[in-house]
Order: structure tokens, then sequence, then C-alpha cells
């Protein structure tokens, strides 16, 4: 018989190793592997991987097995709490074999979850000689003892969990800096990344993505920060255009003398200061696209010109009586009523026709909750590494406030807070109390039913997901965790649009 478990056991080492060496994109997903292997072949109930996060030296239970799985992942232990602590703090493997009388067994969390302990098995995963982390094995099947064997066979699986996170943070550190590295290069070209996974947001890309193949101008209309200039990048690099100059320029910024200097250029002598010939915005995006922010800023006087610009692709510099031609797209992009500027007589009508070819609004983030979470993520990654931090990720109750706040400032607001956040954040997962958000004014949308529904649904769809991720989209699995029927959780995942990325 010992034989037979020798050979299952040596026919499963060479299994995950053969996985570690192919596999280190899924690093949850090996080490669940691992761990149940382990487990089953030395006959456990239950049994968790506890990782070691070095910036506040606490043990946290990364993947957890048997009837209190989902119960025991919330705790997390100090370096020497509890049996695990111990192997971790001390590197050295240990059996236990009377938990309940050992001065070490943290008897709270069982208690607490309602799963006596009774027998233990813990030894450290180890990196270059140090302890990266714990596994434990809870109480052997049938009242028996754990052994000296079991012991032995459990470091070889422990080395084999080392390895596969060694690996896979390799891997992740590569794919992180061939992201960083593509991510730089559009930065360097002045090119922002568009995040949006909202249906009402993905509806306006694939519009984008019919306009762009024209030359016709376009108005991009919506609050501010919401993101209108990268959905005028998007425009320019789906365009024909997207290998020409891409110029902007924020009209609201310039009185109107440097404006109209701005835009068209000038000759040496056409004013005080022009002490030499300047090239214009419209001069250099010859050939390309020019992004008029703040259009409804613009004076009447250049509005005049601009006009000029759309009908004949034609104007002359300040103080000039040379005619250019050029070859510009224009892309325009306001947050004022511009149709209520219009009947003021504060904005051409022509004008505002020629631009408004084919408008595009853009809503305001508290109207596509969808993207909160996509958003959030994105800017999480972005500030660990400017800040040097590694984070987790959000808690529950940070993602819930950031589902339900009003966002006045849209994505620039929330960009602004998960800098903030990452700042002053001690823990690797992002809390509520680090947005500081909850004592800032919410707008009337807030108590808009329709707003609440669409958040709590939002909030749901992420939590649902976070779950199945934890239990390796382990559908039965998830549905005991979420305390739920299997039925039920199969009708959320079709009424929310939950699919498996890997299937």
């Amino acid at each position: 018989m010992l034989a037979s478990i020798d050979v299952q056991k040596f026919n499963t080492l060479i299994e995950i190793n053969t996985l570690i060496n192919s596999n280190y994109s899924d690093v949850r997903s090996l080490l669940t592997q691992i761990l149940e292997s382990a487990t089953r072949l030395c006959e456990g109930e239950a049994s968790s991987i506890l990782l070691v996060n070095k910036q506040d030296n606490k043990l946290y239970f990364e993947i957890a097995l048997g009837a209190k799985g989902a119960a025991v992942k919330k705790y997390s232990l100090n370096m020497g709490e509890g049996i695990a602590g111990w192997v971790a703090q001390h590197n050295t493997s240990i059996i236990v074999n009377d938990v309940e009388n050992d001065s070490r067994h943290l008897a709270e969390i069982s208690k607490n979850i309602g799963y006596p302990s009774r027998t233990m098995l813990a030894v450290p995963m180890r990196m270059k000689d140090e302890c990266i982390g714990v596994i434990e094995l809870i109480n052997k099947k049938n009242g028996k003892y754990f052994t000296q064997d079991d012991l032995e066979w459990l470091e070889i699986f422990a080395n084999q969990a080392a390895l596969a996170i060694q690996n896979a943070r390799s891997f992740e550190k590569a794919q992180e800096e061939i992201h960083f590295l593509q991510d730089q290069i559009q930065t360097d070209k002045g090119y922002h990344t568009l995040i949006a996974s909202s249906p009402v947001i993905l509806e306006k890309l694939e519009i984008i993505d019919r306009v762009a193949k024209t030359d016709s101008s376009v108005l991009i209309l919506g609050e501010s920060g919401v993101g209108k200039e990268l959905f005028a990048e998007q425009i320019h690099l789906k365009s024909s255009r997207n290998q020409g100059p891409f110029v902007r320029v924020n009209c609201a910024a310039l009185p109107e003398g440097l404006l109209e200097s701005e835009l068209f250029g000038h000759v040496k002598g056409a004013f005080t200061d022009a002490v030499q010939n300047r090239r214009g915005r419209f001069e250099m995006a010859d050939g390309g696209t020019i992004f008029l922010d703040e259009i409804g800023d613009l004076p009447l006087k250049l509005q005049a010109k601009l006009l000029r610009v759309i009908q004949q692709k034609s104007f002359e510099k300040v103080g000039s009586d040379t005619t250019i031609k050029v070859d510009v797209r224009i892309l325009a992009a306001t947050n004022r009523d511009i149709e209520a500027l219009v009947e003021k007589g504060e904005f051409r009508s022509d004008l505002y026709y020629r631009l408004n070819v084919l408008p595009i609004y853009i809503p305001p983030l508290r109207q596509r909750p969808e993207d909160i979470p996509e958003l959030a993520n994105f800017f999480l990654k972005k500030f660990s590494r400017e800040t040097k931090k590694q984070f987790d990720g959000f808690s529950d109750e940070a993602m819930e406030i950031m589902l339900s706040y009003s966002w006045p400032g849209n994505v620039r607001e929330l960009e602004n807070c998960i800098e903030r956040a990452c700042v002053i954040s001690k823990d690797r997962w992002i809390k509520a109390e680090d947005l500081l958000l909850r004592n800032m004014q919410h707008s009337p949308a807030m108590s808009e039913q329709r707003n609440l529904k669409n958040a709590l649904t939002v909030f749901k769809k992420h939590y649902i997901k976070k779950v199945l991720e934890e239990n390796n989209w382990n559908q039965t699995e998830t549905a005991k965790a979420l305390d739920i029927q299997r039925t039920y959780l199969s009708r959320l995942l079709k009424e929310l649009d939950i699919v498996n990325p890997k299937e």
C-alpha cells in the first residue's frame, strides 16, 4: 500500500513540476492545485497557503481549502502569531498533534469560524532560504496523526509552491515592464490609455471606429474631467492620419491676442514681441489632426477665422497677407452648453453647425459605474509603480464607496483620489478610509434610485467575480462561499453577464 502511495506522490510531483515550468501566468490556479495535491496525499481535512507581506510583516491567507476555507480567508496573522506565524518567524517546519494544548495555537480563529483544530502540520515556503509563506494542513483524516513522512512530503510541495511563486513573480515583472514600456511609448507620443467596460462607453468607441474613417469635423461634448481628449486621441489613432501629428490647443488657456498667434502663427514685426516668424498650431498639424479643447471659450473674432479654415483649408498668419493652405482634420470639445451660447450670440451658429457634423457626447462617470472598478484598478497599478508600493487591490468597503460616490470631477477626480490613497495607505489593500471621500459633498444625483441601483449592480458583479477568482472559478465552491444556492449563482452569472475569461 505504501509503495502505491509513494508512486502516486511521485507522479503528482512530476505533473506539478511540468505545470510550473509551462504556466507562469495563473499562479493562483497553480498554488491551488499544489495545495489540493498536498492535502489529498497527506490526508488532511483542510489546508491553507499563507504568504508573508513584507510591508506590514503579516501573513495573509492566499489559498484556503476545506469546509471553512472562505471564512478563514478574511483573517491575517502577525509574524510569530499562531502556529503558522511561529513557522514563518522561525523558518522551521513543525508537527503539532495536540493543537488545543499547544501554547502557540491561536484558538480565536478556530472558534470564530466554528472549525476545531486537532492536529496540524505546517512548513515554510522558502525563496533563497527566506520564508515567503507557510503551507499548513489541519486535521489528518480518520483521527490519525501527521507523521514525519507527511512533513517531508509537504516540504517538497512547499518548495514547489515557492518555485511557482518565484516564476510567476518573474513573469509578472517582465509583463509589467513590457506593458510599462508600451504605455511609455504611447505617453512619450502624448497619448493616454483609454479604459472602458461600460456598455455606454463601448458603444461610443464603436461610433468612433466609424467616425475615424472620415475627415469630417467632430464635436465632443461632456462635463469637465470625463476624458474628452482621450476620445479625440482615439479618433486620430484609428484614422488614416495616425502617422501625422496630433496637435492639442486649449482655447481657454490664452487671451485672444496670444491665442490667434498660437493657432495661426505670426510674422516678424506683427506686434511688439514678434521678434521672429512663428509657426502656428494649424501649420504644425498639417497632414494630421488638431484638437481644439474648450472651443466654447473661443473669441468671436477667432471663430470667423476658424470657420474659414474649416471651409477653405486656408488662413493667414498674424501680420501677413500670404495665404497658407493646410490639410488638417478638426476635432473640438467643450463642457459648456454650446447651443445656449449660440442662442445668446456668444458662439457663431454657422461655426457650430460646421463643427457639429459628427457630435459625440461622453456621459459623466456617475452614469457609467461599470467603468469605476476598471479605472480604479488601472490607476492603482499606475500609482503603485510611482509610489514604489505593492497593493493587492481595494477592500469591499472601498469599492462600495467608490461605486456609490457621485464623482462630480469625473475620471480626473477618481485618478486624484487613487493617487492620494496610494500615498497615504499603509496596507496592501486600499481601504475606505484611504479614499478620504466620506466627508466630501455628494451631488444630488447620489440620491437618485436609478444611480443607486446601478451602483449596487456593479458592486454585486465585482464582488461575485472576486469570489469566483478566489475559488478558481469553481461555481460550487463559490456558491458555498457566498452562502447561496448553486442554481441561484448560475442565474446571477447570466443576469450580470459574468464570463470566465479562460473559457
